[in-house]
């Protein structure tokens, strides 16, 4: 089976490519902790214009949707506070946002955050956002099956460019919990 890295020509170690990077991407790998070396998180340069999970499949391979991830940026309310959160599944399902989600953060109603807060509050672009660099006080929500991924391609904080590292990683970022069922069919 192909791993994400044969889809490009070139997949280099993200820690040689921190000037390619938002800063809180950056720090995040100058910070690296876990049983996963840094090196083994690779950085991808790809097209900004399709930075969006079908057209990046569409461009180099179906294949690769099931060792994609999405990172998502949810507002959980409760007594006049929002709690925002990043939820991370595999590309191929959607964030179970009114059930795992809203249960998980205590909160009466969970919906997508809005772009502007997601986008300002993260330091990250649109359509880019990653779990690595996201601010310590957001619970990070990982789903078990992108835990369980070889492999996984996600946003690098940016449209431009993609990490690929593996599943496991992403499940011992900082805060990470782990929870089934996060990401539903």
């Amino acid at each position: 089976m192909p791993v994400p890295m044969d889809a490009f020509d070139e997949a280099r170690p993200a820690v040689e490519c921190l000037d390619l990077l938002v800063g809180p991407v950056a720090t995040a790998l100058r910070n690296w902790r876990g049983s996963v070396p840094v090196e083994e998180v690779r950085y991808v340069d790809t097209d900004p214009a399709i930075a969006d999970t079908a057209l990046l499949v569409e461009r180099y391979g179906p294949w690769l949707l099931e060792q994609s991830a999405n990172c998502v940026v949810v507002a959980g309310k409760r007594g006049g506070e929002t709690t925002l959160a990043a939820c991370v599944v595999l590309s191929h399902t959607r964030v179970d946002v009114n059930g795992v989600v809203r249960r998980q953060l205590g909160a009466r109603k969970a919906s997508f955050a809005p772009m502007d807060k997601a986008v300002g509050d993260s330091g990250m672009e649109y359509g880019g956002i990653t779990p690595l660099g996201l601010p310590a006080d957001w619970p990070l929500l990982v789903d078990t099956a992108v835990a369980d991924t070889p492999y996984a391609l996600i946003g690098s904080g940016s449209r431009r460019g993609k990490l690929i590292l593996p599943g496991k990683a992403l499940a011992e970022l900082p805060g990470a919990t782990l929870l089934e069922g996060l990401g539903t069919a």
